[in-house]
């Protein structure tokens, strides 16, 4: 029996078919975003953790394609924790190059949102930070599709982390009249968890761009401030 055998048997016994029936209506209510022709075994994040922790030192990068490939957003999500698994053992650079190109190479398949925060945070941020490797997040931050620049956003987040917050104003900066919604939310989105780490900082950013900004975006960045400072950034628009 195939490797990926084992991992697809492992997570069919632990399929739930309650849950398996319930998650695609909760996606499609707007709680969350999958691809068209998703399907769902059921198997709650615990568990898929448990099944890539025993299975990810065996696996390779070619079999994990296959999982990455599969229709059942399960395979994907245990694929890409394998792979996360994978970069952290990893001390090497050529080793880390290695999983870096095969990430970028499989980015079709990550299609659903919490896949990408999932997998990109601590794969494409940790690496580009780490390797002073910032071209990889801009690269994908000029890309004309939306899921590039979803990860380059979402790769910034260790720099947040590390608070360092230049590439995330930039990035901001660049996508300010970007056409869709999506990208003003993920862009405020950003900028709330820059603030959550250094509020000055965020302060300083809206003072000079808060007039500009999609309201969509605005709304998204001010969510955690106090109700005074909301309301005044928000009747300065008017």
């Amino acid at each position: 029996m195939t490797i990926c055998k084992q991992i697809f048997e492992a997570l069919n016994d632990l399929s739930i078919p309650e849950k398996a029936a319930f998650l695609p209506k909760f996606f499609k209510t707007g709680k969350g975003e999958y691809g068209e022709g998703d399907l769902f075994l059921g198997v709650t994040v615990p568990d898929q953790r448990s099944v890539a922790k025993e299975f990810y030192s065996k696996i390779s990068l070619k079999e994990l394609s296959e999982l990455l490939s599969s229709p059942y957003h399960e395979h994907r999500l245990t694929a890409l924790l394998m792979l996360i698994s994978k970069f952290e053992k990893t001390k090497d650079l050529s080793g880390q190059n290695e999983i870096i190109e095969f990430y970028l190479n499989h980015l079709q398949y990550v299609n659903n949102w919490d896949l990408v925060d999932t997998s990109c945070y601590k794969i494409l941020g940790r690496y580009a930070f780490e390797n002073q490797k910032e071209i990889l997040l801009r690269d994908l931050a000029d890309s004309d599709q939306m899921w590039y620049k979803r990860v380059a956003v979402v790769g910034t987040m260790y720099y947040i982390k590390k608070g360092h917050f230049e590439l995330t104003k930039e990035f901001v900066s660049r996508n300010l009249d970007h056409p869709h919604d999506l990208m003003h939310k993920a862009n405020g989105w950003l900028l709330r968890e820059m603030g959550k780490k250094n509020e000055a900082e965020l302060i300083s950013y809206l003072n000079g761009h808060y007039k500009i900004m999609p309201r969509t975006c605005l709304r998204y960045a001010i969510e955690r401030l106090n109700e005074e400072m909301r309301q005044d950034y928000l009747k300065g628009r008017i």
